[in-house]
């Protein structure tokens, strides 16, 4: 299924278009970040990661709420935490 903009713009409480470009991008970087953090192929379905569209949309509203002061490290260690029981174990 995946997250929607609609989705997205209703947990964030925006009621405008005008973040509309920035909020699909902040989507797909979602996506991308929560595929590296579970150590996955880009072209992998997701739909059976029980919090994968959770973590996006976590990363989302992060980097949405925080966009002059984002930060990744800590980013990634909440989602590493959210993501742990699906991340692939290598190295």
């Amino acid at each position: 299924m995946g997250v929607t903009l609609e989705e997205m713009k209703k947990y964030l409480r925006v009621d405008f278009d005008d973040d509309d470009a920035l909020i699909e991008k902040l989507i797909e970087e979602a996506k991308n970040r929560c595929k590296d953090i579970l150590r996955i192929e880009e072209e992998t379905d997701t739909s059976s990661i029980s919090n994968f569209d959770l973590g996006v949309m976590y990363c989302v509203a992060y980097t949405y709420e925080h966009r002059e002061d984002c930060d990744y490290k800590s980013l990634n260690l909440a989602l590493r935490g959210l993501l742990f029981g699906d991340r692939e174990a290598r190295f």
